[in-house]
Parts: C-alpha cells; structure tokens; sequence
C-alpha cells in the first residue's frame, strides 16, 4: 500500500521511489487556468521537463479536437490521451486506439438522461453532439457520454443506475456531472498502455488532475498529485496537494517531483 498523504504539509514527507520519466497532465481544472489558458509558469516547467528527457502527455477528457492546439503549442512530441482515454494518438499523430461504447448503450445513456430531464452530451470519433444524438446512431463509433444537472438527487439517481451496468466506465469531470466510457476505459490504463510502449513503469509517472476521472491515473502513477481546487475524493487519494490551477500547481508540481 502506497504511502498517500494529503496536503502541502506532505511536501517534505513523500518522494518518489524512482526517477519521474513521463508526466501526465489533465487539462481542465490542471495544466488551464480559469481562462482555459496555459500560464506562463506552467509553459516553461513543461519545456524543463521536455528538455531533461521526461515525456510529458497530456491526459483529458476532451476529444482531440479540443485539445490538439494545446499540445502543438506546448510543442508535445509524445503521446495524448483523449476522451478519458476511449483513444490514445501517436507521436506523429496516428491512432494508436480507440473504444467505444455499443451504440444500443448510447440509447439507453440518452434515455436516462430525458428521464431525468438533463443536459447530456455524446461524443463520437467524428463528432460531438448536446442534447442530441443522430438518427443513424448505430453509423457511429462512440466515445463518450456525458450527464450534467445541479440537482443533487438527479444525479445521485443517475449515478447509481450507471453503477449497476457493469458495460461502464462512470467518472465526472466536474461536481455537477457524470461521464461515462466503456468498461475498463479509463486514463490509468491509456497511460499503463503508453508506458508498455515505452519501457516506462506506472512507479516513474507523474500525474497531475482534479476529478474523478483522473482518480485512476493519480492512485497508479508513482507520484499522484492532486490540484488544490481538486474535488476532496482526489485529494484523499493523492500523494501530494499542490497550489490550485490559477496558482500554477502544475509548474510546482513538476519542480519538486520531475526536476529535482
């Protein structure tokens, strides 16, 4: 069993066991500030990072099309994982893999949600829908299926019926919803699978997030970080609580684990 403490004052107490050899980074609430930018602070530890050898991939649950100008201008050159990992691109930008979600699945997932009377939203390889799907549903390769409402009991209902269909992966990327993949599509696995790839161990990653679907990849990486304006799950789970995400968490994260 790991050793996992919360908060700063942990600082001076976890260390890795082994050199940081590849960074994962969610998006949303970590590596972007509350302008969904890219600070400064973080730019620059993440090209230190580059520059001393340690891959550095970006872990969202946004499709590639949302996220690939952020890695063109951090001028990533390894792997991202995308879609809370239902698909993983190369290096050069190839398809590496993809998951998807049965389409008789997807029916269910809006069914529910128009039960509920939510906003949902779906995303497949070649597109994102809200609060619709297309006719053809089954024309689609799924990726993604999202739920939000601020009605508490809404989604406490929502999540336990999820819970129950053993075919799903159910995470949120935010309080206020729920997402879900297929079964066993999670960050933690994309990031097992790049690590296979690169003769990288789970005990020489780093991970940095702030909801639940980054809970996997922060309870299996080496060094598990949790942002400060983490939901508290996350940070219970962490190795260490950095600043927030306005506060270049990220950045000090990074310092004091990976460049050391």
């Amino acid at each position: 069993m790991k050793n996992r403490k919360a908060g700063k004052k942990s600082m001076d107490v976890f260390q890795p066991q082994h050199d940081i050899k590849l960074i994962a980074l969610d998006m949303d609430g970590t590596l972007l500030n509350s302008k969904h930018e890219v600070s400064p602070g973080n730019r620059q530890a993440i090209k230190e990072a580059m520059e001393k050898g340690i891959h550095v991939v970006l872990s969202t649950g946004r499709p590639l099309s949302n996220c690939r100008d952020y890695a063109t201008s951090l001028e990533l050159s390894s792997y991202l994982i995308t879609v809370n990992g239902s698909e993983i691109w190369g290096e050069n930008g190839e398809l590496v893999e993809r998951h998807v979600i049965d389409p008789d699945i997807i029916e269910w997932l809006q069914h529910l949600a128009q039960t509920h009377d939510t906003m949902f939203w779906a995303v497949s390889s070649v597109g994102y829908w809200r609060s619709s799907v297309p006719n053809d549903i089954h024309q689609y390769s799924w990726l993604k299926f999202g739920f939000n409402t601020e009605d508490d009991e809404k989604r406490a209902k929502i999540w336990q019926q999820l819970m129950n269909n053993k075919r799903l992966e159910v995470s949120n990327s935010s309080p206020t919803n729920i997402e879900v993949n297929a079964k066993g599509v999670n960050k933690a696995q994309a990031i097992r699978n790049i690590c296979r790839r690169l003769g990288i161990s789970m005990e020489e990653v780093m991970t940095a997030g702030d909801s639940l679907n980054d809970l996997a990849m922060i309870t299996e990486a080496g060094c598990g970080i949790a942002m400060g304006n983490a939901q508290e799950t996350v940070k219970k789970a962490a190795n260490w609580v950095t600043a927030t995400n306005d506060e270049d968490g990220v950045a000090l994260a990074i310092k004091k684990f990976a460049l050391k």
